[in-house]
């Protein structure tokens, strides 16, 4: 079947795989065009490959360098015209164990790629495009930045961080963007599987939906709040997990 072209392009950071080739997926089957930016150049390749060289492009680098984040946006901007969603998804938990023991330089890198690329992705895509032109931004947060996390601590303050950093940018971009953020519990993708691998079972019996998340889960989100749909819908974070939360206090 023929996809009719909406029009709309994407900027996803971390769109190789897992979630964000998850939300790359879903916008595309709906006629946008998108840029995806990543640390593994291989990976890119193949993501475009599947997603369509009509319809996507990559462009390597790391998120917190600040002249990736500038070539992303122009890259875009040059072979697309306009970039009307910013999707952030890039993210690291490079650390296990508890807060208190944490490398404060592990910290600081945790925030630069989990919060700070954020805000500087989104500063260029509003200095770019979005300043005159309206669009969304939509980024992923975590269920880990709306609770304690044990020995996660640093990704769930930086999450935490995400869901605030979306606030504050809902406030001063209105009315002209939109700014939303999903907060996923456990989703099956590489990032993920230390929390999951060799005993999904167990893990997936306490979630009440009786099962893990899945890219496919995050991008039919992410779809939504790109969409007309949701245009009366900024400054929230959407939980998408599985009903978790309502074991909170129980047993």
């Amino acid at each position: 079947m023929t996809v009719q072209d909406s029009g709309k392009v994407a900027l996803i950071t971390g769109g190789s795989r897992g979630i964000g080739y998850g939300i790359a997926e879903a916008l595309v089957a709906r006629g946008d065009r998108v840029c995806l930016t990543g640390r593994g150049e291989e990976a890119l390749k193949a993501a475009v490959e599947k997603l369509g060289s009509d319809r996507a492009i990559a462009v390597p680098g790391k998120a917190h360098d600040a002249a990736h984040r500038v070539e992303a946006v122009e890259r875009t901007m040059e072979a697309f015209g306009r970039i009307d969603h910013l999707v952030n998804n890039a993210g690291t938990n490079p650390v296990f164990g508890p807060i208190a023991d944490l490398d404060l330089d592990v910290a600081r890198k945790v925030f630069e790629t989990n919060v700070i690329s954020a805000l500087g992705f989104a500063q260029q895509t509003w200095k770019a495009w979005q300043s005159q032109n309206g669009g969304t931004i939509v980024n992923i947060a975590s269920v880990a930045g709306l609770s304690a996390s044990p020995f996660i601590g640093a990704y769930g303050v930086s999450k935490a961080a995400m869901v605030n950093l979306t606030l504050q940018l809902a406030h001063e971009f209105s009315p002209l963007v939109r700014v939303n953020a999903i907060a996923p519990a456990v989703v099956k993708t590489k990032f993920a599987e230390a929390l999951y691998e060799g005993r999904e079972a167990e893990a997936a019996a306490s979630y009440p939906m009786a099962r893990l998340g899945v890219p496919e889960d995050i991008g039919g989100a992410a779809a939504f709040l790109t969409s007309e749909q949701s245009g009366w819908i900024t400054g929230q974070t959407l939980v998408v997990d599985g009903g978790i939360f309502l074991n909170a206090g129980v047993g």
